[in-house]
């Protein structure tokens, strides 16, 4: 894991560095074993920040493959739900961590049996039935091009610049699962406690104030 800064930002004026360029704040990659992740398990492959036009964007890839409980499921007609969450927290020795931002990507995955097609939609709210809340949808003709789409978080707004203060050091909070909680109650009932349906992952990084090394 490293945190890079460039030269700009380094020796120029905060206000300069803005204006000419977009600062990536840190990032964690993307070295991983060569072979898929076991049904069941997620690796985060890469977790970046960045500060684009006076907004921070995170981008992240997690690569999982499917339990064989959760695909026999979605394969019957039964959507499955994913939840990434962003948070950046502010430490205090003295009492709990301050929250500065939290927010949250939801997603929707079905399979469509009459046209035999995946369709994904995506919203910041939990997303029901009728399609509440949903952002994006999108189509796909299989489930690998479906799942990489989940898989990929690309430019997310997670909060603007300015609600982050630049003179101290922050940590951000990442996280990534199947969401359970979602699926219609028997489903519930067989996954709760249940290795096969208990995928999620998780990672933290530290956002140093502006200028440290």
């Amino acid at each position: 894991m490293t945190v890079s800064f460039t030269a700009c930002w380094r020796r120029a004026r905060l206000s300069v560095c803005r204006a000419l360029l977009a600062l990536q704040l840190l990032a964690l990659g993307g070295a991983v074993d060569a072979q898929a992740p076991a049904p069941g398990k997620a690796v985060i492959t890469e977790l970046q920040l960045q500060r684009v036009d006076g907004a921070l964007e995170l981008t992240a890839q997690v690569q999982f493959e499917l339990p064989h409980p959760v695909e026999d499921a979605m394969l019957k007609g039964i959507p499955m739900y994913f939840v990434a969450e962003a948070e950046i927290l502010r430490e205090r020795w003295y009492w709990t961590d301050e929250r500065i931002v939290g927010v949250s990507r939801h997603m929707r995955l079905a399979y469509q049996p009459l046209t035999r097609r995946w369709r994904l939609n995506v919203g910041p709210r939990p997303i029901d039935s009728s399609g509440q809340g949903v952002t994006l949808a999108q189509t796909f003709d299989a489930l690998p091009e479906a799942l990489a789409s989940v898989q990929r978080i690309a430019r997310w707004h997670i909060a603007d610049a300015a609600s982050i203060p630049t003179d101290r050091e922050h940590l951000l909070r990442f996280r990534f699962g199947l969401d359970v909680s979602q699926l219609p109650r028997p489903f519930q009932i067989g996954a709760v406690g249940e290795s096969e349906w208990e995928l999620s992952v998780g990672a933290s990084v530290r956002i140093p104030p502006v200028g440290a090394r």
